[in-house]
């Protein structure tokens, strides 16, 4: 006799979504932000996720896939000018406020070119729209982050065994932070 086994949280998560699922893009491109919109919600404590189909500059105009949106529980990226000033004034890098951030969900398999990724950064702003009672005023949030002058986004990079590895992309060159 063979026992079924029960299913798996992101399964359950998956299936949910799916049903509500109005989204412009291909199923697998959306159950693919929602796997990371799941890691990055219970494996790493970010808060006010949201998934996104349209850009935030032309509401009515269709990102190439969907991305993921949301604040981290610690800052994800420290530009090194902004490194040296925490050093200076004593503050760890812990310490740091998080901020906005988005989140490109990709497979393994895919190839990035260069094309795809310019591609992906057109579509979206300097920061995530805001959600519910946060700061809207992205002028306001660059006086506060003054070195965030390029656009970036953590690319989520999904494995089969469901492995979610994350890497910040700049939409240009950025000074190496110093160890």
């Amino acid at each position: 006799m063979q026992v079924a086994l029960p299913r798996s949280a992101l399964s359950l998560y998956l299936d949910s979504t799916a049903e509500e699922d109005t989204s412009p893009h291909p199923q697998y491109h959306v159950q693919l932000a929602a796997q990371v919109l799941h890691n990055l919600q219970f494996q790493h404590d970010w808060t006010a996720l949201r998934i996104h189909t349209h850009s935030p500059d032309a509401p009515h105009t269709l990102l190439p896939r969907p991305l993921v949106s949301g604040k981290p529980a610690r800052r994800v990226y420290i530009h090194p000018d902004e490194q040296i000033e925490l050093i200076k004034a004593g503050i760890k890098d812990e310490d740091a406020p998080s901020v906005r951030e988005w989140v490109l969900p990709s497979h393994l398999a895919e190839k990035w070119s260069l094309r795809r990724f310019a591609d992906v950064f057109d579509g979206i702003s300097a920061y995530p729209p805001a959600l519910e009672g946060e700061e809207r005023d992205h002028e306001a949030m660059a006086k506060k982050d003054k070195w965030r002058q390029l656009k970036r986004l953590m690319l989520a990079t999904v494995d089969d065994d469901s492995t979610v590895v994350y890497y910040v992309v700049h939409d240009g060159i950025v000074k190496p932070r110093q160890n």
